[in-house]
């Protein structure tokens, strides 16, 4: 491709999302953010938004505002990720804890819904915390951990996973989008294969959710979780969402038995009775203060609709792959990531030695990628924040940097 091909201005001219990069705080000394897959922008009324809910909500109704809505922010919110986002009907996802939190809730619950069996099938570029919480499930419950080699250029694949289960298997889980490379996993088959086997299947949706359309219950999926700090823009350590299929919820018997999780919270009576629907999950009071910039970034996602970010996401890392192919395989740089549709999620990894010590110069240059051990950096686009002649700006300063 000549310059004049790889030019962003037509693009960004021809792009139908183009009007929501204005929605989002502006930061005038980022020139390119391709960080969005690990942490979102903050839209610009999100500071309106919690601002007015401190005068006025909590100010004026305050404890009263616990009737008024906020207990049943967890399924409202849960409900409202389920339908933009997921592809899951009312009742089966909740906003609660962290990923790691609901990730052990979900993964504890889904192997004591399968009593006798005693192994765990997941793969080793899962991502840590998924891996470390199972690992400590297996150590809890005297479980065996089947452990799937996965090319970190790739993923899991569903023939891997028929070979690894068995009739012991009682969990699979894996990313859906993985961290890594952006591979995106069959998720429909991998359940399917894991359901032959009678086993249950468990996938972090963090890298999915607002970026490629999921659906999880055409997918039969068992179970699911994943943070909203990333595509769906609630902000640094913004709570996440578990889902759990309806016809599942009366087998799980998750661990952390808080107050807020029982049928009659209120009653305050002896005894740990679980609620017979979806806030079965919960345990503690609801975070409902650190769910409001949810509100924004859904209303946003509602607008732009599922399809049309994929649409986008797809042809900005199309974008930055035509980049790279043109500057920077040229100057050693390799593509560990999916190059199909199908397979892609919404970030690419690209791989040189030598690529850790070019994050500070990138920054001080207002470029920020991500970057992943040994030598990768991450691209990660925002369909509603990103433009291409960002993309444009980062990927030039990259090459000048290799030289």
């Amino acid at each position: 491709m000549t310059d004049t091909d790889l030019a962003p201005d037509r693009r960004d001219a021809a792009d139908p999302l183009a009007s929501f990069r204005d929605r989002f705080v502006p930061a005038p000394d980022v020139v390119a953010y391709l960080d969005g897959n690990s942490l979102g922008r903050p839209p610009a009324l999100t500071a309106e938004r919690i601002e007015r809910f401190v005068r006025e909500d909590w100010g004026t109704r305050l404890i009263r505002g616990w009737d008024e809505g906020w207990w049943e922010q967890p399924g409202t919110l849960g409900d409202r990720i389920g339908a933009l986002a997921l592809g899951a009907a009312p009742g089966q996802t909740v906003v609660a804890d962290s990923t790691t939190v609901l990730f052990y809730k979900l993964a504890r619950a889904a192997v004591t819904a399968r009593p006798g069996r005693r192994e765990i099938v997941l793969d080793t570029d899962n991502f840590p915390t998924d891996r470390y919480v199972v690992e400590g499930i297996a150590a809890e419950r005297g479980l065996t951990l089947r452990w799937v080699e996965t090319d970190p250029a790739t993923g899991i694949t569903p023939e891997q996973v028929a070979d690894a289960v068995g009739p012991d298997t009682a969990l699979v889980t894996f990313s859906h989008v993985a961290y890594r490379s952006g591979w995106v996993a069959d998720a429909a088959a991998i359940t399917a294969v894991a359901h032959d086997a009678g086993a249950l299947a468990l996938w972090d949706l963090s890298h999915s959710a607002g970026s490629v359309p999921l659906q999880l219950d055409a997918w039969g999926v068992d179970l699911a979780v994943g943070c909203t700090y990333k595509y769906l823009c609630g902000g640094p350590g913004s709570p996440a969402f578990g889902y759990a299929r309806r016809d599942l919820l009366p087998d799980l018997d998750q661990p952390i038995q808080g107050w807020t999780g029982r049928r009659d919270p209120f009653a305050m009576a002896a005894g740990y009775e679980p609620e017979p629907g979806v806030r079965r999950l919960l345990s503690g009071t609801p975070p409902v203060l650190a769910m409001l910039p949810l509100t924004v970034s859904l209303d946003m996602l509602a607008e732009a609709g599922i399809d049309a970010v994929r649409e986008k996401s797809l042809r900005l890392t199309d974008y930055a792959l035509a980049l790279t192919d043109a500057w920077l395989v040229p100057r050693g740089v390799t593509v560990a990531s999916p190059r199909e549709h199908a397979r892609r999620g919404g970030h690419v990894t690209l791989v040189r030695p030598g690529f850790a010590e070019l994050l500070a110069p990138l920054w001080d240059r207002g470029v920020i990628p991500d970057f992943r051990a040994p030598d990768g950096l991450r691209i990660g686009l925002s369909p509603l924040s990103t433009s291409f002649a960002e993309v444009h700006a980062g990927l030039s300063a990259l090459r000048d940097l290799i030289g």
